[in-house]
C-alpha cells in the first residue's frame, strides 16, 4: 500500500516549512505549513473556513488540481482567506509566493 502519511521539511525562500501528504482512499490530503499559515489542496474550502473561524485570522491558500507537494509550490493559488489577502496572499500567485507571504 506505500506510505499513508509523508512529512518533508522544505525550504520556500529560505524559510522552514514542513509538507504533509495523507493518502486516504482515493485521494490525498495535501498541504504545506509555514510560521503563520499554510497552503492547501483543492480540499481546503476557504468560504467555509472564513465562516466557521473568522475570528481566527487564519492564513490560508488553496491550489487546486495538486497531486504531489512539489504541485502545491508550482501550481496557481486559486482562493484565499480573508487574512491571507491581508497578509499579501493573492489568487494567481504561485505557492511558493503565497508562502513567503506566510512568515
Amino acid at each position: 500500500m506505500g506510505r499513508l502519511v509523508e512529512v518533508v521539511p522544505l525550504r520556500v525562500k529560505s524559510m522552514l516549512c514542513v509538507g504533509v501528504s495523507l493518502k486516504l482512499p482515493k485521494t490525498t490530503l495535501l498541504t504545506v505549513i509555514a510560521r503563520n499559515g499554510y497552503l492547501m489542496c483543492g480540499l481546503l474550502d476557504v468560504d467555509r473556513l472564513d465562516k466557521l473561524h473568522g475570528d481566527r485570522g487564519i492564513v490560508a491558500a488553496r491550489v487546486s488540481g495538486a497531486r504531489t507537494v512539489d504541485d502545491l509550490l508550482a501550481g496557481r493559488v486559486d482562493a484565499v482567506t480573508v487574512a491571507a489577502r491581508a497578509a499579501g496572499v493573492t489568487e494567481g500567485i504561485t505557492g511558493e509566493e503565497a508562502l513567503s507571504h506566510m512568515f
